[in-house]
Parts: structure tokens; C-alpha cells; sequence
């Protein structure tokens, strides 16, 4: 049986349906998912990351463990004391979704230290273990849904430096592979989409499938300091705009991990915007 932590998240949802259609059996969890969450017939249970006590029912009888680190909570979890949990239950292999920033950014706070705690106590817990390294989701255009929907326009720094974005139901059947599948112990994947797209080519895709003009309208930095301010603390919005405006070549590095593991390329920004443009009409 699988556990998938996260489950109402872009990747954790995406999860736990490609399971449940391959015939898994798989318990979600997250802290407030409900029926609508899951597909019909998907066990599922209440529990927080954050209280590794709510997890120990989720994990009795368990096989494998799809773990994510955290997000905004991240820096509350004690990923050791959930591992003891799981390891308790039974639990005896662990993948983990982590981030591209504990390789590329290892000095952030926000991006490479946190993620390599819990990564070192993933590495340390004695299970069998995969890490998943994500660089930017293309579902991060979600935040450009409110304007694109009022107004038909986006507002965005660095107008033209590309990015390889990851679909997240990318990350979701690569996780999905690793967890049925025997050969992925011990391997660290890169996950990125299959080429670079920039803030305007992405704007131009989702014009494209809404078939109606999509403005765009550069940001200074300052202005998008401001914005990200609103919804992020300081330390994350510095490294994400020094990210999102000046890449190292490993952040633009198109991985050849997702093709590795799902023998197909990855998705492309395009694709998303065209599965998902409801959101934007």
C-alpha cells in the first residue's frame, strides 16, 4: 500500500489518481482533504506533517511512503520524527519530492539548506530511497489567473529568460513509476520540462488557448519584490527573483530524468495551459 502525503497539492492529487487508475492500493493524505479530492473509492485520512503522531494510523500496513517537504510549512516539520513513524508502520521505502534549489542554490535558507536537512534524514532513515528535484511548476502561472480572467493581461519580471518549467503531472507519473517499480533506489531525478519558455512566451501560450489576446506587461524587480512580498516572507521572494532573473546554467539545464523514467519527453508549457485553461477564462 502507498501513502501519498500532500495529497490535495498539484503533484500530490495527480498522484494518487494515477495510482488509483493503475490499480494501486493508496491512502492520501493532507491536512483537509475531503471526498472531492480523491477518486471514488480512494481511502483517505486527516493527518499534519507537522504532528507525526496524526500520521501513525495512516501508515499502518504501508509499503512505501511518497513524501513532499513541506512548502510553505517546510521549515516546521521534523522530517526525522515522521520517518521514525513510518519506519514504525512499516514503511520501508521513501520517495521524496524535494526541490532543483538544493543543488543549484545550496547557501538559501529557503531554497538548499531546508531541503537538504530533509534530504539528509531521508538518506539517513534506513529505508530505500528516491529523491524527486523539481525546478519551477508550470502550474506557478496560476497566479497570473486572477488578471489574465479581469483584465486579459499578465504582469511579470524578466520578460525574457527561459526557464525549463515541469508540469507537475509530470512529477506526479514519474513518482508514480518509481513507487510501482523495482531500480530507482538510491537515485536522485532532476525533473524540468523539454525546453526553456520565458514569462511572455508563457503568456503567449495561454492566449493561445483561450484563442483571445493575452497583454503582457513587464515588471521592474522592485514591483515584483512588492507583489511576491504579499504572499511569501523576504528571504524566499530575494531567491526566487534572483532565480527567476538571473539562472545559473544548472537551473537552466534541460534533465533528461523524466524521458529516463517514463520513456516519453516531458510536457511542454503549452500542454499545461491547454489542460488547464479553465482556470483562466
Amino acid at each position: 500500500m502507498f501513502v501519498v502525503t500532500g495529497a490535495t497539492g498539484n503533484v500530490g492529487r495527480s498522484l494518487v489518481q494515477a495510482l488509483a487508475a493503475a490499480g494501486a492500493q493508496v491512502t492520501a493524505t493532507s491536512r483537509k482533504i475531503s471526498d472531492a479530492d480523491v477518486p471514488e473509492g480512494t481511502k483517505y485520512t486527516r493527518a499534519d506533517l507537522v504532528d507525526p503522531e496524526s500520521l501513525r494510523p495512516v501508515f499502518d500496513g504501508a509499503d512505501a511512503l511518497f513524501l513532499q517537504s513541506g512548502g510553505a510549512s517546510a521549515h516546521l516539520l521534523n522530517p526525522q520524527d515522521i520517518l521514525d513513524v513510518a519506519k514504525a508502520g512499516g514503511v520501508g521505502r521513501v520517495v521524496l519530492l524535494s526541490s532543483q534549489g538544493v543543488a543549484t542554490r545550496p547557501q538559501s535558507a529557503s531554497h538548499g539548506r531546508l531541503g537538504r536537512s530533509i534530504e539528509d534524514a531521508v538518506r539517513q532513515s534506513g529505508m530505500a530511497w528516491t529523491i524527486l528535484r523539481p525546478g519551477g511548476f508550470s502550474s506557478n502561472a496560476y497566479a497570473w489567473a486572477e488578471s489574465v480572467r479581469a483584465r486579459r493581461a499578465v504582469a511579470a519580471p524578466f520578460a525574457d529568460i527561459g526557464l525549463p518549467a515541469i508540469d507537475p503531472d509530470d512529477i506526479a507519473e514519474v513518482a508514480a513509476a518509481i513507487l510501482r517499480e523495482d531500480g530507482h533506489a538510491g537515485q536522485i531525478y532532476e525533473l524540468t520540462g523539454p525546453a526553456l519558455s520565458t514569462p511572455r512566451q508563457r503568456a503567449e501560450a495561454i492566449a493561445d488557448a483561450l484563442g483571445e489576446p493575452v497583454q503582457f506587461i513587464e515588471q521592474t524587480r522592485d514591483e515584483a519584490h512588492a507583489q511576491m512580498l504579499q504572499f511569501m516572507p523576504e528571504p524566499v521572494v530575494e531567491t526566487t527573483l534572483t532565480i527567476l532573473g538571473e539562472p545559473t546554467p544548472a537551473e537552466q539545464r534541460i534533465s533528461p530524468d523524466v524521458e529516463q523514467v517514463l520513456g516519453r519527453v516531458p510536457r511542454t508549457f503549452a500542454d499545461w495551459a491547454q489542460r488547464h485553461i479553465a482556470a483562466f477564462r
